[in-house]
């Protein structure tokens, strides 16, 4: 049962290990992940600048499993409504755009102040820090939330991180 949608912001899905978090997360049946594949680029953009070392194919099979594995997951027909939106960064409308469009409850982004909370509440959205979204996580379903922390920290091999580290 669903309770309710989230949409990542790309800033979320980079870097890689709270991307995995929000992965394990997502294959839980506590809210609805979403995206898009401007989202999707936007964040492989971002590894490749950093990380010169991994190639685009790499990043566009991790891209492609997530499309996989979280069904429903990708938001498209947004592009009509960015033009009428209006935000602090005109580059975060898409965004926004995507929420409205795939009935999201949060954006979960670290970039708060590029969402204000009154502009957001006239589509009834709200945006959450990545800390805040998992902590409201925690209070709907401690344990389900648990046990998906502790197959991330599991899944974490390069290096293995003990429970204390984690």
């Amino acid at each position: 049962m669903t309770h309710f949608t989230a949409l990542f912001d790309a800033c979320v899905l980079y870097p890689a290990e709270l991307r995995s978090l929000l992965m394990y997360l997502a294959l839980t049946d506590l809210f609805r992940a979403r995206w898009t594949e401007r989202i999707h680029e936007e964040w492989i953009s971002g590894v490749l600048k950093d990380r010169p070392d991994l190639t685009r194919d790499k990043l566009t099979r991790v891209r492609d499993l997530m499309n996989f594995h979280v069904s429903d997951a990708l938001v498209t027909g947004f592009d009509e409504l960015i033009p009428s939106l209006t935000l602090p960064d005109p580059n975060d409308r898409h965004v926004l755009a995507a929420a409205i469009r795939g009935r999201a409850d949060v954006i979960v982004t670290k970039n708060l102040r590029d969402f204000p909370a009154n502009t957001l509440a006239a589509y009834g959205i709200a945006a959450q820090h990545p800390d805040e979204f998992i902590r409201h996580l925690l209070d709907l379903d401690l344990a389900t939330v648990c046990q998906a922390a502790q197959t991330h920290r599991r899944s974490l091999q390069n290096p293995p991180f003990t429970v204390t580290e984690y």
